[in-house]
């Protein structure tokens, strides 16, 4: 039988930032794409949400990239191979990316959350794993990882789901829901009319809850 073993070694992940509108420190706004997306596809969604322009927003990428079709170029988080180790990996690589930040640039305690389609997963994990205190967490499209029983330590959540959305379903939703209920976790949910995306009814709802963590 082979014998498997695992090395450590250097690779270079990828953000994309933008910074707040005025020159006062701003709020961290972080966010987590989907399957075969890349950093601007989320930095895109984090824009198109009311209210974010005095936060600094940034949308971390995948450390994972492959081809799809017409060569376009995707990134993934993990896969269901050494998964223990990569979500060890992506935590440590996404703290790793926040000390810079606040190393960087004037920022405010405050830290939010969001991902997106399989980036909800990643949310989850930077809040319950990670090192660095966070106000919320944003969920849209995607599921609560089935590992974690404890999910007080999310703070506040927002959580969605477009009525038409085939790949996170309506069961899905309506399961991770009991489990913050379970969990005594303080959430907003949201069904807008849509699939699988972030259109402007879930911007709007998505601003809202910001706007009260303010």
């Amino acid at each position: 039988m082979p014998e498997h073993h695992f090395i450590k070694t250097v690779v270079s992940g990828r953000y994309v930032i933008r910074q707040p509108s005025d020159e006062k420190p701003g709020r961290l706004f972080m966010g987590f794409h989907g399957y075969g997306q890349v950093a601007e596809d989320e930095l895109a969604i984090l824009e198109g949400i009311a209210g974010t322009s005095g936060w600094m927003c940034c949308s971390v990428e995948a450390l994972h990239p492959f081809y799809q079709g017409k060569g376009m170029v995707g990134a993934n988080w993990m896969t269901s191979r050494n998964r223990e180790l990569m979500i060890e990996e992506n935590v440590s690589y996404v703290n790793a990316v926040i000390t810079e930040l606040y190393g960087k640039y004037p920022l405010q305690d405050s830290l939010v959350y969001h991902g997106f389609s399989m980036g909800a997963a990643m949310a989850v994990r930077a809040a319950l794993l990670g090192g660095h205190e966070h106000t919320a967490v944003m969920l849209l499209g995607g599921n609560i990882p089935p590992e974690h029983e404890k999910l007080e330590k999310l703070g506040k959540v927002h959580i969605a789901r477009g009525n038409t959305d085939r790949l996170y379903t309506r069961k899905e939703f309506e399961r991770d829901r009991k489990r913050l209920e379970d969990s005594g976790v303080s959430f907003e949910h949201c069904c807008f009319p849509g699939g699988h995306e972030a259109n402007e009814k879930y911007l709007e709802s998505a601003g809202m809850f910001l706007e009260q963590l303010c």
